[in-house]
């Protein structure tokens, strides 16, 4: 197969950050052959209301026009307080009222993240049931419910960035039960057991996978900061689980590439400019700066997708993954040529960019894959 179309491509996880950086990474979505976005709502300050909401949609089709935006908001404490509502008797928890909100302008869903697990997550959450009358309405007004499927780390429970998503699937499989008429997605699922739970639990319940995450393993994370991510990459029979998955075109599986770009300069782990004194040696500043965790694949998405079940032998079940899975799960099918993308095979060629540089100093991204042929290109 030399050609492939998909219909309506759509990517059911991507951060578009804020910004200069907004401004370089928006038109990127297009770029990758994407026609619909779901964005993430973990800026700084997080989106956790209707109205933040609908500004961002507006401030990223003012950049964009070409791509279908939906929002989401961010699942926040502020949302336990609780307040009075005009016509209302007695006071209501803010998060139910955000929800119906949220719901009458279109905003599709409510992203959870444990508090400190990744990027702009220090306003998570630590407990899920006392958001339960939160998720109550989010069923009641056919919303959907994103959880970022890690726990923090615990040295005294032995958790850590590896088994994170393991001990975090027990929760899925409570909040599934307890919400059986809730739409609920794993965002990013990297381990075997993770794509096992969500094969075992109702239709309710979906999966977004990265694809990155169906090329790296941690082996190929500690060399190279541009493959860290969180979750980060696991083992190879994790790999193959997911790969396994999607070549199989499980019809709960979809594509959220939870692309993340991050400067160059916040992607490589540095020392201080000045970090040693001429007189002494000694160090100054606040020592070594971590690095950001995130991969970008905006640009380069839908061929990469391509790339990728091309060499799983099922080019047959990538539009299932890249549009049709996700749109039927989310109840957003769309029909029409106009929207469809053709994926052409250029032996040696689809060569990635070294990197996108921005109109500000210190705004650049690097892709996932730089410098290499992926084989495949839109027509």
């Amino acid at each position: 197969m030399d050609e492939i179309v998909v219909p309506f491509p759509a990517d059911f996880h991507v951060h578009l950050r804020q910004g200069a950086m907004s401004e370089l990474v928006t038109p990127h979505v297009a770029l990758g052959g994407i026609r619909t976005a779901y964005i993430m709502p973990n800026l700084i300050p997080p989106i956790t209301t209707t109205e933040r909401a609908m500004e961002y949609k507006a401030e990223l089709e003012k950049i964009d026009p070409k791509v279908e935006y939906l929002m989401t908001l961010y699942l926040h404490e502020n949302m336990l307080e609780e307040i009075d509502v005009e016509g209302q008797e007695g006071k209501v928890l803010r998060g139910v009222h955000e929800i119906r909100k949220a719901s009458k302008a279109g905003v599709k869903g409510i992203k959870s993240y444990p508090r400190g697990v990744t990027t702009h997550s220090s306003s998570g959450i630590e407990s899920y049931e006392p958001y339960y009358p939160v998720f109550k309405a989010l069923e009641e007004e056919g919303m959907v419910l994103n959880l970022h499927g890690e726990v923090p780390s615990d040295d005294k429970l032995n958790i850590s960035v590896l088994n994170a998503e393991k001990h975090f699937l027990s929760h899925l499989r409570k909040l599934a039960g307890d919400f059986p008429k809730l739409k609920i997605v794993l965002e990013h699922a990297t381990t075997k057991e993770a794509v096992d739970c969500v094969k075992s639990l109702p239709n309710n319940v979906g999966c977004t996978i990265t694809a990155h995450h169906l090329l790296l393993t941690i082996d190929s994370v500690p060399s190279q900061p541009f493959h860290f991510c969180k979750p980060i990459a696991k083992e190879p029979v994790d790999r193959a689980a997911l790969q396994e998955v999607v070549a199989s075109g499980h019809p709960r599986f979809f594509l959220g590439s939870d692309s993340a770009p991050h400067s160059i300069v916040n992607k490589i782990p540095k020392m201080p400019s000045s970090y040693l004194t001429q007189e002494t040696g000694a160090i100054e500043g606040n020592g070594p700066q971590p690095c950001a965790a995130g991969v970008y694949t905006s640009p380069i998405l839908l061929p990469l997708v391509a790339h990728i079940f091309d060499k799983l032998g099922a080019l047959d079940k990538l539009p299932g993954f890249a549009s049709h899975n996700g749109r039927a799960f989310y109840g957003m099918q769309r029909e029409g040529a106009e929207g469809n993308v053709t994926l052409k095979r250029v032996e040696g060629g689809g060569r990635v960019p070294a990197f996108y540089k921005g109109s500000e100093r210190g705004i650049d991204a690097v892709p996932f894959m730089a410098g290499e042929a992926l084989g495949w290109e839109i027509a």
